[in-house]
Protein backbone atom coordinates (compact mmCIF):
# COMPACT_ATOMS: atom_id res chain seq x y z
CA UNK A 1 0.00 0.00 0.00
CA UNK A 2 1.47 3.37 -1.06
CA UNK A 3 1.80 6.32 1.29
CA UNK A 4 -0.86 8.24 -0.64
CA UNK A 5 -3.35 5.37 -0.42
CA UNK A 6 -2.66 4.94 3.28
CA UNK A 7 -3.21 8.65 3.83
CA UNK A 8 -6.44 8.42 1.85
CA UNK A 9 -7.72 5.53 3.98
CA UNK A 10 -6.80 7.29 7.23
CA UNK A 11 -8.71 10.33 5.97
CA UNK A 12 -11.80 8.20 5.38
CA UNK A 13 -11.45 6.70 8.86
CA UNK A 14 -11.21 10.18 10.39
CA UNK A 15 -14.25 11.32 8.43
CA UNK A 16 -16.25 8.33 9.71
CA UNK A 17 -15.28 9.12 13.30
CA UNK A 18 -16.16 12.78 12.85
CA UNK A 19 -19.56 11.93 11.37
CA UNK A 20 -20.49 9.61 14.23
CA UNK A 21 -18.98 11.95 16.80
CA UNK A 22 -20.81 14.94 15.33
CA UNK A 23 -24.17 13.27 15.86
CA UNK A 24 -23.25 12.12 19.38
CA UNK A 25 -21.91 15.56 20.26
CA UNK A 26 -25.10 17.20 19.01
CA UNK A 27 -27.18 15.05 21.38
CA UNK A 28 -24.74 15.81 24.19
CA UNK A 29 -25.30 19.52 23.56
CA UNK A 30 -29.04 18.97 23.99
CA UNK A 31 -28.42 17.10 27.21
CA UNK A 32 -29.85 13.83 25.89
CA UNK A 33 -26.60 11.89 25.84
CA UNK A 34 -23.73 11.28 28.21
CA UNK A 35 -20.37 13.01 28.07
CA UNK A 36 -18.11 9.96 27.94
CA UNK A 37 -17.97 9.89 24.13
CA UNK A 38 -18.46 12.91 21.94
CA UNK A 39 -17.00 14.39 18.78
CA UNK A 40 -13.31 14.09 19.70
CA UNK A 41 -13.65 10.65 21.31
CA UNK A 42 -15.30 9.08 18.26
CA UNK A 43 -12.84 10.72 15.86
CA UNK A 44 -9.93 9.42 17.92
CA UNK A 45 -11.57 5.98 18.16
CA UNK A 46 -11.77 5.77 14.37
CA UNK A 47 -8.14 6.85 14.04
CA UNK A 48 -7.15 4.27 16.66
CA UNK A 49 -8.93 1.59 14.67
CA UNK A 50 -7.23 2.76 11.47
CA UNK A 51 -3.84 2.65 13.18
CA UNK A 52 -4.32 -0.92 14.35
CA UNK A 53 -5.64 -1.78 10.89
CA UNK A 54 -2.43 -0.44 9.34
CA UNK A 55 -0.38 -2.46 11.84
CA UNK A 56 -2.36 -5.56 10.91
CA UNK A 57 -1.63 -4.97 7.23
CA UNK A 58 2.09 -4.68 7.90
CA UNK A 59 2.50 -7.67 10.22
CA UNK A 60 0.36 -10.37 8.63
CA UNK A 61 -1.55 -12.99 10.70
CA UNK A 62 -0.07 -11.83 14.00
CA UNK A 63 -1.25 -8.31 13.17
CA UNK A 64 -4.80 -9.53 12.69
CA UNK A 65 -4.67 -11.12 16.15
CA UNK A 66 -3.29 -7.88 17.56
CA UNK A 67 -6.13 -5.95 15.91
CA UNK A 68 -8.66 -8.27 17.52
CA UNK A 69 -7.04 -7.86 20.93
CA UNK A 70 -6.91 -4.08 20.51
CA UNK A 71 -10.62 -3.96 19.73
CA UNK A 72 -11.36 -6.16 22.76
CA UNK A 73 -9.38 -3.86 25.05
CA UNK A 74 -11.06 -0.79 23.54
CA UNK A 75 -14.49 -2.37 23.96
CA UNK A 76 -13.87 -3.18 27.62
CA UNK A 77 -12.65 0.33 28.41
CA UNK A 78 -15.56 1.99 26.58
CA UNK A 79 -18.06 -0.30 28.30
CA UNK A 80 -16.51 0.44 31.71
CA UNK A 81 -16.77 4.19 31.23
CA UNK A 82 -20.34 3.88 29.95
CA UNK A 83 -21.25 1.75 32.99
CA UNK A 84 -19.89 4.43 35.36
CA UNK A 85 -21.86 7.04 33.43
CA UNK A 86 -25.09 5.05 33.64
CA UNK A 87 -24.66 4.61 37.39
CA UNK A 88 -23.97 8.30 37.84
CA UNK A 89 -26.91 9.48 35.73
CA UNK A 90 -29.34 6.74 36.70
CA UNK A 91 -30.10 6.14 33.03
CA UNK A 92 -29.88 3.25 30.58
CA UNK A 93 -28.75 2.92 26.99
CA UNK A 94 -26.17 1.18 24.83
CA UNK A 95 -26.25 3.47 21.78
CA UNK A 96 -23.23 5.54 22.81
CA UNK A 97 -20.95 2.58 23.44
CA UNK A 98 -22.10 0.79 20.26
CA UNK A 99 -21.40 3.99 18.31
CA UNK A 100 -17.85 4.01 19.72
CA UNK A 101 -17.40 0.35 18.74
CA UNK A 102 -18.64 1.22 15.24
CA UNK A 103 -16.20 4.12 14.91
CA UNK A 104 -13.24 1.89 15.86
CA UNK A 105 -14.34 -1.03 13.66
CA UNK A 106 -15.14 1.10 10.60
CA UNK A 107 -11.89 3.01 11.03
CA UNK A 108 -10.01 -0.30 10.98
CA UNK A 109 -12.00 -1.59 8.00
CA UNK A 110 -11.29 1.60 6.06
CA UNK A 111 -7.61 0.56 6.14
CA UNK A 112 -7.76 -3.24 5.86
CA UNK A 113 -10.85 -3.53 3.63
CA UNK A 114 -12.91 -1.57 1.13
CA UNK A 115 -12.79 2.04 2.30
CA UNK A 116 -15.78 2.97 0.11
CA UNK A 117 -17.94 0.41 1.91
CA UNK A 118 -16.58 1.70 5.22
CA UNK A 119 -17.53 5.27 4.29
CA UNK A 120 -21.03 4.20 3.23
CA UNK A 121 -21.44 2.28 6.49
CA UNK A 122 -20.29 5.33 8.46
CA UNK A 123 -22.86 7.54 6.76
CA UNK A 124 -25.53 4.91 7.42
CA UNK A 125 -24.52 4.74 11.08
CA UNK A 126 -24.82 8.52 11.42
CA UNK A 127 -28.24 8.45 9.72
CA UNK A 128 -29.52 5.75 12.07
CA UNK A 129 -28.26 7.65 15.09
CA UNK A 130 -29.80 10.94 13.97
CA UNK A 131 -33.17 9.34 13.13
CA UNK A 132 -33.75 8.22 16.69
CA UNK A 133 -36.91 10.25 17.24
CA UNK A 134 -38.33 9.44 13.80
CA UNK A 135 -37.77 5.72 14.27
CA UNK A 136 -39.23 5.78 17.77
CA UNK A 137 -42.32 7.60 16.47
CA UNK A 138 -42.64 5.06 13.67
CA UNK A 139 -42.42 2.18 16.13
CA UNK A 140 -45.17 3.75 18.22
CA UNK A 141 -47.41 3.85 15.15
CA UNK A 142 -46.47 0.35 13.99
CA UNK A 143 -49.25 -2.20 14.32
CA UNK A 144 -49.00 -5.96 14.63
CA UNK A 145 -50.39 -6.34 11.11
CA UNK A 146 -47.59 -4.19 9.70
CA UNK A 147 -44.96 -6.04 11.72
CA UNK A 148 -46.36 -9.31 10.43
CA UNK A 149 -46.19 -7.89 6.90
CA UNK A 150 -42.48 -7.17 7.35
CA UNK A 151 -41.99 -10.76 8.50
CA UNK A 152 -43.90 -11.97 5.42
CA UNK A 153 -41.63 -9.86 3.20
CA UNK A 154 -38.50 -11.34 4.77
CA UNK A 155 -39.85 -14.88 4.50
CA UNK A 156 -40.87 -14.37 0.87
CA UNK A 157 -37.48 -12.88 -0.01
CA UNK A 158 -34.97 -14.98 1.92
CA UNK A 159 -36.72 -18.30 2.62
CA UNK A 160 -39.15 -19.08 -0.19
CA UNK A 161 -37.55 -17.27 -3.15
CA UNK A 162 -34.14 -19.05 -3.01
CA UNK A 163 -35.72 -22.52 -3.13
CA UNK A 164 -37.97 -21.85 -6.13
CA UNK A 165 -36.70 -23.23 -9.47
CA UNK A 166 -35.38 -20.48 -11.70
CA UNK A 167 -36.42 -22.04 -15.01
CA UNK A 168 -39.49 -22.58 -17.13
CA UNK A 169 -41.56 -25.49 -15.84
CA UNK A 170 -43.41 -27.48 -18.49
CA UNK A 171 -46.05 -28.64 -16.00
CA UNK A 172 -46.76 -24.96 -15.21
CA UNK A 173 -47.33 -24.13 -18.89
CA UNK A 174 -43.81 -22.77 -19.24
CA UNK A 175 -43.99 -20.34 -16.32
CA UNK A 176 -40.89 -19.55 -14.28
CA UNK A 177 -41.85 -19.75 -10.56
CA UNK A 178 -38.76 -17.83 -9.39
CA UNK A 179 -39.37 -15.01 -11.83
CA UNK A 180 -43.06 -14.66 -10.98
CA UNK A 181 -42.42 -14.69 -7.24
CA UNK A 182 -39.58 -12.16 -7.56
CA UNK A 183 -41.81 -9.77 -9.50
CA UNK A 184 -44.60 -10.28 -6.97
CA UNK A 185 -42.24 -9.39 -4.12
CA UNK A 186 -40.95 -6.31 -5.91
CA UNK A 187 -44.36 -4.80 -6.67
CA UNK A 188 -45.67 -5.64 -3.20
CA UNK A 189 -42.58 -4.05 -1.62
CA UNK A 190 -43.06 -0.84 -3.63
CA UNK A 191 -46.73 -0.73 -2.64
CA UNK A 192 -45.82 -1.45 0.99
CA UNK A 193 -43.42 1.49 0.94
CA UNK A 194 -46.30 3.73 -0.10
CA UNK A 195 -48.53 2.24 2.57
CA UNK A 196 -45.92 2.96 5.25
CA UNK A 197 -45.49 6.50 3.88
CA UNK A 198 -49.19 7.13 4.41
CA UNK A 199 -48.97 5.70 7.94
CA UNK A 200 -45.91 7.77 8.90
CA UNK A 201 -46.89 11.06 7.23
CA UNK A 202 -50.41 10.88 8.57
CA UNK A 203 -53.49 11.17 6.41
CA UNK A 204 -54.54 14.48 8.01
CA UNK A 205 -51.45 16.47 7.03
CA UNK A 206 -52.82 17.33 3.63
CA UNK A 207 -54.83 15.75 0.86
CA UNK A 208 -52.08 16.34 -1.69
CA UNK A 209 -49.50 14.46 0.39
CA UNK A 210 -52.04 11.72 0.94
CA UNK A 211 -52.70 11.47 -2.79
CA UNK A 212 -49.00 11.22 -3.66
CA UNK A 213 -48.22 8.64 -0.96
CA UNK A 214 -51.38 6.59 -1.51
CA UNK A 215 -50.70 6.60 -5.26
CA UNK A 216 -47.80 4.25 -4.53
CA UNK A 217 -50.31 1.80 -3.06
CA UNK A 218 -53.40 2.21 -5.23
CA UNK A 219 -54.25 5.30 -7.26
CA UNK A 220 -57.70 3.79 -7.92
CA UNK A 221 -58.47 3.43 -4.20
CA UNK A 222 -57.44 7.01 -3.42
CA UNK A 223 -59.49 8.29 -6.38
CA UNK A 224 -62.60 6.66 -4.94
CA UNK A 225 -61.96 8.14 -1.49
CA UNK A 226 -61.11 11.67 -2.63
CA UNK A 227 -63.96 11.80 -5.16
CA UNK A 228 -66.37 10.93 -2.37
CA UNK A 229 -64.74 13.65 -0.26
CA UNK A 230 -65.24 16.18 -3.09
CA UNK A 231 -68.94 15.32 -3.19
CA UNK A 232 -69.39 15.57 0.58
CA UNK A 233 -67.43 18.86 0.87
CA UNK A 234 -68.04 20.92 -2.31
CA UNK A 235 -65.94 23.79 -0.94
CA UNK A 236 -62.92 21.45 -0.99
CA UNK A 237 -63.64 20.00 -4.42
CA UNK A 238 -60.53 21.39 -6.12
CA UNK A 239 -58.31 20.19 -3.30
CA UNK A 240 -59.72 16.66 -3.36
CA UNK A 241 -59.50 16.48 -7.14
CA UNK A 242 -55.89 17.69 -6.99
CA UNK A 243 -55.10 14.84 -4.60
CA UNK A 244 -56.64 12.30 -6.98
CA UNK A 245 -54.65 13.73 -9.90
CA UNK A 246 -51.46 13.65 -7.82
CA UNK A 247 -52.14 9.94 -7.18
CA UNK A 248 -52.45 9.39 -10.94
CA UNK A 249 -49.15 11.16 -11.62
CA UNK A 250 -47.53 9.05 -8.91
CA UNK A 251 -48.89 5.89 -10.55
CA UNK A 252 -47.23 6.85 -13.85
CA UNK A 253 -43.94 7.51 -12.08
CA UNK A 254 -44.23 4.18 -10.26
CA UNK A 255 -44.75 2.31 -13.55
CA UNK A 256 -41.55 3.89 -14.89
CA UNK A 257 -39.63 2.82 -11.79
CA UNK A 258 -40.98 -0.75 -11.90
CA UNK A 259 -40.07 -1.14 -15.57
CA UNK A 260 -36.61 0.24 -14.86
CA UNK A 261 -35.99 -2.46 -12.26
CA UNK A 262 -36.55 -5.28 -14.74
CA UNK A 263 -35.84 -3.80 -18.18
CA UNK A 264 -33.81 -0.59 -18.48
CA UNK A 265 -34.10 -0.49 -22.28
CA UNK A 266 -37.90 -0.59 -22.09
CA UNK A 267 -37.85 2.11 -19.41
CA UNK A 268 -35.95 4.43 -21.78
CA UNK A 269 -38.64 3.81 -24.42
CA UNK A 270 -41.43 4.57 -21.94
CA UNK A 271 -39.80 7.50 -20.19
CA UNK A 272 -40.91 10.23 -22.69
CA UNK A 273 -44.63 9.29 -22.82
CA UNK A 274 -45.01 8.53 -19.13
CA UNK A 275 -43.05 11.62 -18.13
CA UNK A 276 -45.17 13.78 -20.45
CA UNK A 277 -48.43 12.34 -19.09
CA UNK A 278 -47.26 12.62 -15.49
CA UNK A 279 -46.16 16.24 -16.05
CA UNK A 280 -49.56 17.23 -17.46
CA UNK A 281 -51.35 15.47 -14.61
CA UNK A 282 -49.07 16.98 -11.97
CA UNK A 283 -49.43 20.51 -13.39
CA UNK A 284 -53.22 20.13 -13.37
CA UNK A 285 -53.06 19.09 -9.72
CA UNK A 286 -50.93 22.17 -8.97
CA UNK A 287 -53.40 24.49 -10.73
CA UNK A 288 -56.33 23.07 -8.78
CA UNK A 289 -54.37 23.43 -5.55
CA UNK A 290 -53.69 27.10 -6.40
CA UNK A 291 -57.38 27.69 -7.09
CA UNK A 292 -58.27 26.21 -3.73
CA UNK A 293 -56.14 28.84 -1.98
CA UNK A 294 -55.21 28.45 1.65
CA UNK A 295 -58.41 26.68 2.65
CA UNK A 296 -57.73 23.10 3.64
CA UNK A 297 -59.45 20.18 5.23
CA UNK A 298 -58.36 16.92 6.66
CA UNK A 299 -58.45 13.90 4.42
CA UNK A 300 -60.92 11.23 5.27
CA UNK A 301 -59.44 8.04 6.56
CA UNK A 302 -58.21 6.06 3.58
CA UNK A 303 -59.01 2.41 3.94
CA UNK A 304 -55.92 1.19 2.09
CA UNK A 305 -55.41 -2.53 2.34
CA UNK A 306 -51.99 -3.65 3.51
CA UNK A 307 -50.30 -4.87 0.28
CA UNK A 308 -48.42 -7.57 2.22
CA UNK A 309 -51.50 -9.35 3.47
CA UNK A 310 -50.93 -12.93 2.33
CA UNK A 311 -54.18 -13.16 0.35
CA UNK A 312 -53.30 -9.90 -1.46
CA UNK A 313 -49.85 -11.20 -2.37
CA UNK A 314 -51.19 -14.55 -3.60
CA UNK A 315 -53.95 -12.89 -5.63
CA UNK A 316 -51.48 -10.60 -7.33
CA UNK A 317 -49.13 -13.51 -8.02
CA UNK A 318 -52.01 -15.46 -9.58
CA UNK A 319 -53.05 -12.40 -11.63
CA UNK A 320 -49.47 -11.92 -12.82
CA UNK A 321 -49.19 -15.58 -13.87
CA UNK A 322 -52.53 -15.35 -15.70
CA UNK A 323 -51.52 -12.17 -17.53
CA UNK A 324 -48.23 -13.80 -18.58
CA UNK A 325 -50.05 -16.85 -19.92
CA UNK A 326 -52.60 -14.70 -21.74
CA UNK A 327 -49.79 -12.54 -23.15
CA UNK A 328 -48.04 -15.62 -24.55
CA UNK A 329 -51.33 -16.87 -25.97
CA UNK A 330 -52.25 -13.52 -27.50
CA UNK A 331 -48.79 -13.16 -29.01
CA UNK A 332 -48.86 -16.62 -30.59
CA UNK A 333 -52.44 -16.39 -31.93
CA UNK A 334 -53.32 -12.76 -32.60
CA UNK A 335 -49.85 -11.22 -32.68
CA UNK A 336 -49.14 -7.67 -31.47
CA UNK A 337 -52.80 -6.63 -31.83
CA UNK A 338 -53.81 -9.34 -29.37
CA UNK A 339 -51.28 -8.09 -26.82
CA UNK A 340 -52.50 -4.52 -27.16
CA UNK A 341 -56.09 -5.66 -26.64
CA UNK A 342 -55.05 -7.59 -23.54
CA UNK A 343 -53.26 -4.49 -22.23
CA UNK A 344 -56.39 -2.40 -22.74
CA UNK A 345 -58.57 -4.85 -20.83
CA UNK A 346 -56.13 -5.39 -17.96
CA UNK A 347 -55.52 -1.64 -17.62
CA UNK A 348 -59.11 -1.05 -16.53
CA UNK A 349 -58.38 -2.24 -13.01
CA UNK A 350 -54.60 -2.72 -12.72
CA UNK A 351 -51.43 -1.70 -14.57
CA UNK A 352 -48.82 -3.59 -12.54
CA UNK A 353 -49.46 -7.09 -13.90
CA UNK A 354 -49.28 -6.14 -17.59
CA UNK A 355 -46.30 -3.89 -16.83
CA UNK A 356 -44.34 -6.76 -15.32
CA UNK A 357 -45.37 -9.19 -18.07
CA UNK A 358 -44.20 -6.82 -20.81
CA UNK A 359 -40.99 -5.97 -18.94
CA UNK A 360 -40.16 -9.67 -18.83
CA UNK A 361 -40.69 -10.27 -22.56
CA UNK A 362 -39.50 -7.01 -24.11
CA UNK A 363 -36.29 -7.22 -26.06
CA UNK A 364 -36.17 -11.03 -26.10
CA UNK A 365 -39.16 -12.69 -27.76
CA UNK A 366 -41.22 -9.48 -28.02
CA UNK A 367 -40.45 -6.28 -29.91
CA UNK A 368 -39.55 -3.38 -27.64
CA UNK A 369 -42.00 -1.14 -29.47
CA UNK A 370 -44.92 -3.54 -28.90
CA UNK A 371 -44.12 -3.87 -25.20
CA UNK A 372 -43.90 -0.09 -24.80
CA UNK A 373 -47.20 0.39 -26.61
CA UNK A 374 -48.90 -2.24 -24.45
CA UNK A 375 -47.82 -0.60 -21.19
CA UNK A 376 -48.71 2.86 -22.51
CA UNK A 377 -52.20 1.62 -23.47
CA UNK A 378 -52.70 0.04 -20.03
CA UNK A 379 -51.73 3.32 -18.33
CA UNK A 380 -54.00 5.32 -20.67
CA UNK A 381 -56.98 3.03 -20.06
CA UNK A 382 -56.35 3.12 -16.32
CA UNK A 383 -56.25 6.93 -16.43
CA UNK A 384 -59.63 7.09 -18.20
CA UNK A 385 -60.94 4.42 -15.83
CA UNK A 386 -60.14 6.64 -12.82
CA UNK A 387 -61.88 9.57 -14.52
CA UNK A 388 -64.99 7.39 -14.90
CA UNK A 389 -64.72 6.36 -11.25
CA UNK A 390 -64.54 10.04 -10.26
CA UNK A 391 -67.76 10.69 -12.23
CA UNK A 392 -69.58 7.77 -10.64
CA UNK A 393 -68.34 8.42 -7.10
CA UNK A 394 -68.17 12.20 -6.87
CA UNK A 395 -70.31 13.48 -9.70
CA UNK A 396 -69.49 16.29 -12.10
CA UNK A 397 -67.35 18.17 -9.56
CA UNK A 398 -64.31 15.92 -9.74
CA UNK A 399 -65.50 14.08 -12.87
CA UNK A 400 -65.14 16.95 -15.35
CA UNK A 401 -61.58 18.02 -14.44
CA UNK A 402 -60.45 14.40 -14.13
CA UNK A 403 -61.78 13.65 -17.62
CA UNK A 404 -60.28 16.76 -19.19
CA UNK A 405 -56.89 16.09 -17.61
CA UNK A 406 -57.06 12.43 -18.68
CA UNK A 407 -57.59 13.47 -22.30
CA UNK A 408 -54.74 15.98 -22.18
CA UNK A 409 -52.37 13.58 -20.39
CA UNK A 410 -53.03 10.69 -22.78
CA UNK A 411 -52.68 13.03 -25.78
CA UNK A 412 -49.33 14.30 -24.47
CA UNK A 413 -48.14 10.76 -23.77
CA UNK A 414 -49.22 9.53 -27.18
CA UNK A 415 -47.46 12.40 -28.95
CA UNK A 416 -44.29 11.77 -26.94
CA UNK A 417 -44.42 8.05 -27.72
CA UNK A 418 -44.77 8.75 -31.47
CA UNK A 419 -42.03 11.37 -31.61
CA UNK A 420 -39.43 9.84 -29.30
CA UNK A 421 -36.81 7.56 -30.89
CA UNK A 422 -36.93 3.96 -29.70
CA UNK A 423 -33.64 2.94 -28.00
CA UNK A 424 -32.05 -0.24 -29.18
CA UNK A 425 -33.19 -2.57 -31.91
CA UNK A 426 -36.15 -4.88 -31.93
CA UNK A 427 -35.45 -8.61 -31.90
Amino acid sequence: MTTFELFQRFSVALAIGLLIGLERGWHEREGTAGSSAGLRTHALSALLGATWGAIANETGPSGAIALGLAFTAFALVAAAYRLREIRHQGSFGMTTVVAAYSAFALGAYAVVGNYQIAAAAGITAMALLSLKRVLQEWLRKLTWIELRSAIVLLAMSFILLPILPNRSIKELLGLNPYEIWLMTIMIAAISFAGYIAVRIAGQRRGILITGVAAGLVSSTAVTVTLSRLAKEFPAQRNLATAGALAAGATMMTRVTAVVGIFNQQLMLALLPPLLAAATVTGLAAYVLMARQGNTSTGASELELKNPFELDTVLKFGALLALIMLLADLAKSTAGPSGLLGLAAVSGIADVDAITLAMSRQAGTDLALKTAAQAIAIAVAVNTFSKAAIAWMTGGRGPGIPMTVVAVLAVAAGTLALLLSPLPGASP
